[in-house]
This record gives C-alpha cells, sequence and structure tokens, in this order.
C-alpha cells in the first residue's frame, strides 16, 4: 500500500506537480509554456527535483521570477517518479492536483479544462488526450493506426466522446484528481513508479485498482490536452524492446502485489490460486509466448514488419515477466529457508 500523508490545508483552485530527474532544459520549456496559461481560478506550480545533477534548481528559481503563479521548488531525495509525486501532492495547496511531466506543452486552457469536465462528469479524478511533439520522424512500424504502441512513448487518445476509466488506464502525463482521491484510496506505490536506470511503469494502474476499490469514479475527458515531446531515441526498435520488457518486469510486481492478471489487469476474471505455474508465472502463458512466437515468424515470411515486431515485442514482455517471477520465486524461497532455521534453532 503507497504512503498517507496529512495534505495541506486548501488556498487554492489548482496544484500543478512536475516530477523531474536531469532533465533542466526541457524543464525550463515546460515551465515556458505553463506560464502562458489564463485559468480562471488562482493556481501552483510545483516542480520537485529527484536527484538531478543539473541546473534543475537554477532553472526553477529563475522561472519563478515573474512567473504568473507561485512556483515552488522541492527536493525529493528518495529515487522514484511517484516518490517525488507524493512530496509535491503532500505540499499542494489546489482543491484540483494535475499531474505532469517535465517535458510538456499545455494550452491557455488545460486547468479550466480539467475542471470542467470533472464538474461536468461528477467524477472523482481525471485522464486526458496525450498527443505527440515528435522529435524524429516516426518509424514505418508504428504506423498512425498502431496506437496500441503509443504507451511506450506516453501517448494517449481514447476518442472524442468522455470514457469512464475501469478497463482503460490514463497516463500521468496528464491526470486530474479532487483532492479527496488520495485521502480515500492512498498515494503512488513507488515500487512501481519510473526510476533511474528502469522502464518501470504499472504505478498508475495500481492507483486506479485501489481507486475503483475505494469507490472512486474516474473518467478520461478528450478536452483536456497535453501535448509530450517524444525524443528522437525513443522511435528506435531498441528502446521498444527494452520499454517491453520493463513492461513485463512491472507487470510481474503487480501481479505479486495484487493478483492482478499480467495481461488484462483490468478485465481477467481468472483465479489465479487455482492456475497451474511453472517458475511463479501461468503455465497458459508459455503457450502464448509459443504461439507468438510462431506468428513472428509468419509476420516475417509474409514480410509484414508491423505485425513481425508486435508480436516480437510480445516476446520481450513475456521475458520480462519470467525474469520477475523467477526473482519473486528465489526470494520467497529463501525466506522459507531462513523461516525454517529460525523455527529449528528456536
Amino acid at each position: 500500500m503507497a504512503p498517507r500523508f496529512c495534505l495541506s490545508p486548501l488556498e487554492m483552485k489548482y496544484s500543478v506537480v512536475i516530477p523531474t530527474y536531469n532533465r533542466s532544459t526541457e524543464l525550463e520549456r515546460t515551465l515556458s509554456s505553463l506560464s502562458r496559461m489564463a485559468p480562471r481560478s488562482e493556481w501552483e506550480v510545483i516542480v520537485v527535483d529527484n536527484n538531478s545533477r543539473d541546473a534543475t534548481r537554477d532553472v526553477t528559481e529563475a522561472a519563478a521570477v515573474g512567473f504568473p503563479a507561485r512556483l515552488t521548488y522541492l527536493f525529493e531525495p528518495v529515487q522514484g517518479r511517484c516518490a517525488a509525486l507524493n512530496t509535491g501532492i503532500r505540499t499542494s495547496r489546489g482543491e484540483i492536483v494535475i499531474t505532469t511531466d517535465d517535458d510538456v506543452r499545455v494550452p491557455r486552457d488545460w486547468l479550466d479544462q480539467a475542471a470542467d469536465g470533472l464538474e461536468t462528469i461528477g467524477c472523482d479524478y481525471a485522464g486526458g488526450k496525450v498527443l505527440p511533439l515528435w522529435q524524429g520522424t516516426p518509424p514505418v512500424w508504428m504506423p498512425d493506426g498502431a496506437k496500441r504502441l503509443w504507451a511506450v512513448v506516453a501517448l494517449l487518445d481514447y476518442g472524442t466522446a468522455p470514457v469512464e476509466l475501469t478497463n482503460r488506464t490514463p497516463l500521468g502525463v496528464n491526470m486530474a484528481f479532487r483532492r479527496h482521491c488520495f485521502d480515500r484510496a492512498g498515494f503512488w506505490d513507488n515500487s512501481l513508479g519510473r526510476k533511474a536506470g528502469t522502464l518501470l511503469g504499472q504505478e498508475v494502474r495500481e492507483w486506479g485498482l485501489r481507486a475503483r476499490a475505494a469507490d472512486l469514479r474516474g473518467f478520461y475527458i478528450p478536452d483536456m490536452v497535453v501535448h509530450h515531446l517524444i525524443s528522437a531515441d525513443r522511435l528506435t526498435k531498441a528502446y521498444f524492446r527494452r520499454w517491453f520488457y520493463w513492461h513485463g518486469v512491472s507487470r510481474a510486481i503487480l501481479y505479486a502485489e495484487t493478483g492482478a492478471d499480467m495481461e488484462s489487469p483490468e478485465e481477467s476474471a481468472l483465479d489465479f490460486s487455482r492456475v497451474r505455474h511453472i517458475a511463479g508465472v501461468p503455465r497458459y502463458l508459455y503457450r502464448t509466448c509459443g504461439h507468438s512466437f510462431v506468428e513472428m515468424l509468419n509476420a516475417y515470411r509474409k514480410r509484414d514488419a508491423v505485425a513481425a515486431f508486435e508480436r516480437e515485442l510480445w516476446l520481450w514482455f513475456f521475458a520480462g515477466i519470467v525474469r520477475q517471477r523467477m526473482r519473486d520465486c528465489g526470494r520467497a524461497q529463501q525466506e522459507r529457508t531462513q523461516q525454517k532455521r529460525g523455527m529449528e534453532h528456536g
């Protein structure tokens, strides 16, 4: 369970929380974009420096001079995006807390669109549309219609109508929360969020599971839009392979913590206590792996590069699952051995 904090008294309508790590150049541009907003109500921005070694503090303090709202710099020594978010939210003073990243551009009415969506729908939290600012040419194996791959580069578009977030997960780069959400569902789980040197990332899904258990309702709000910078180094097959591998690791951690299906966390009704496992992995996933391998080979023979790469990425996802579940099983065995020795010596 993620930690709970005592929230500060309300003083304004909006609090924008930005975790950041060694990206001062992009942070400066993001703060410039935020400075051009014109919300109807009082607002603030909180930048949480997660152990950066660059000019993050200097950039933030320079931007605070003449910024149209309160701009606060905080330092969070515990590594992890979730730890930084929790610190920012704990310090925030707005009725509505909005989370984003240090590499976005926002429209002038971004905050008001979030508030209007929450009010019109009558929901507790919301996720919005995340559209690309490409810094490189999208590769041929990532066509416009293949939006399933958009999650890899943190993009999202569920269409032009509001959608309840029951079987869908928003992106933390564009989310808004009524303040009571964190009192009822708790804060972010840092074991699942992004950390330096990893591509972990199931914290939004895990929080969503807790939110629904606490009877909180979330919706996708199409008019709540940010544009997300997609650097050229993320538009490579190597990056996509690495992302899917860590996606598997993340889903395996989520499975260990919550029992959620590693393929379809929100949808599966399987009782995994009745499912046979091999090395901690449900046996049926090994069959799926075999089918995916055959489908990949068939796609390559047909010269269908898009389908072949998509099936290859599932194999990387499965490799991450196996790696993490074997580690979990090894730790569990060590704990059982230590307990047995303790009882023998007791």
